[in-house]
């Protein structure tokens, strides 16, 4: 028997993942305790809450964003590594219909969030005046409401071409469509991505601007992506349903985008920074010097430590990107992170001195983790966890065994 035809044997339908009660019991408890939380929040101290909310709002709309931009890319590129774990991303766009629901809460927060709401503060303002034509409730309403329904109609189309492709995997059609669907949604996304950064959180400071703003924004979406994506895939490999699909070169290349990514966020966000401090412009420097004053500096110094250099070192070995547990403990610090960024991008607006982050913020955080958790669990208890249909599947899992 050759090679090819053992590794086709092993081909195996894993099925559906159905969790334990203990983790979905688990999972539902956070829900619960960041409802709670929430709520306490709102009554207590709304000054703390709606940042908080904004902050996980944006942060877990990445991770489901990112899902689908992780897709995508597969199917454009034709690639061939990421056939045994690309559903696993696409579990993460089963969030998306609930971000629908924390956008409308957005929209009843505005006036808390976001100064430019306030007739007040632009009337006499020549920069807020300036920019009322795009920086106005309606039009944020509006363009808001259209990226989010056009990415889940993308959503819709394309994770549905792909699971109907696991019902018919001889006949390519569904992954053929996906590949025509694949560029329109990158262009979409590309666009759509880019204005909701700027809407939800650069206009927090509407005096402020960055033309690279949004590409920073898509650096932390896609790093965060990268280490969940990961960190799912570990744990399913472990639970059996991966293991004959996804092997340590797999989880290299995985290590390898995290790496990357690692490399790219710092890379932007020095580019930014530099380039506002060479240029020494009142109206851009402003926002970096809030986030360096004593209150700031250290949270400041701590994301760069925790997003760059623990991740850059601790992910360069090779080894360490084909090890289950360095690459858990990279893909759980990286998420970390990444909410850290958030709090950094988000608190400096409402709270001058230092950042703040108690039970309101943790709260939030859980809750937001148990309501994505549970929508994942749900698309991976009726769908298989391997995208079985995929054409380069098998050219995937032979190839990594060479």
């Amino acid at each position: 028997m050759s090679a090819h035809s053992h590794v086709e044997k092993e081909l195996v339908n894993p099925g559906s993942f159905h969790a334990s009660g203990r983790l979905k019991g688990v999972l539902f408890l956070c829900a619960l305790v960041g409802l709670a939380a929430t709520a306490g929040a709102f009554f207590t101290d709304t000054l703390r809450a709606w940042p908080s909310f904004l902050i996980n709002h944006f942060y877990f709309l990445c991770l489901g964003l990112g899902g689908l931009f992780f897709a995508a890319i597969q199917w454009l590129t034709g690639a061939m590594w990421s056939a045994p774990v690309r559903r696993v991303s696409e579990s993460f766009t089963a969030y998306l219909p609930v971000a629908v629901l924390t956008t409308v809460v957005i929209f009843i927060g505005m006036h808390d969030l976001f100064h430019w709401t306030h007739p007040e503060v632009v009337k006499g303002d020549i920069v807020l005046e300036g920019k009322a034509p795009y920086l106005n409730e309606a039009f944020f309403i509006v363009r808001n409401c259209v990226f989010l329904l056009a990415w889940l109609f993308f959503s819709h189309k394309m994770i549905g071409n792909s699971l109907a492709q696991d019902q018919d995997p001889g006949n390519y059609r569904f992954n053929l469509k996906n590949r025509v669907l694949a560029p329109i949604f990158l262009v979409v996304f590309g666009f759509g991505f880019t204005f909701t950064s700027f809407d939800q959180l650069m206009s927090l400071d509407p005096h402020w601007f960055s033309t690279m703003f949004g590409v920073y924004a898509f650096a932390g979406l896609f790093y965060s992506n990268l280490a969940i994506t990961c960190l799912l895939t570990i744990y399913l490999r472990r639970k059996g349903h991966l293991k004959e699909f996804v092997n340590e070169n797999h989880l290299h290349d995985l290590g390898k985008f995290m790496f990357a990514f690692t490399v790219f966020w710092a890379y932007i966000g020095f580019s930014q920074f530099m380039l506002i401090w060479y240029a020494n412009l009142p109206e851009e420097t402003g926002y970096f010097l809030r986030r360096m004053d004593d209150a700031w500096m250290g949270f400041s110094l701590v994301l760069f430590f925790g997003k760059f250099i623990l991740p850059f070192f601790w992910l360069l070995p090779r080894a360490a990107k084909r090890s289950e547990s360095r690459l858990m403990i990279a893909g759980i610090f990286m998420l970390i992170a990444q909410w850290v960024d958030l709090a950094w991008l988000v608190q400096p607006e409402f709270f001058k001195d230092g950042p703040h982050i108690g039970w309101i913020e943790i709260g939030m955080f859980v809750g937001f983790a148990g309501v994505f958790g549970l929508t994942v669990l749900r698309f991976l208890s009726k769908n298989n966890v391997v995208a079985i249909g995929d054409p380069r599947l098998q050219e995937s899992v032979f190839h990594h065994h060479q």
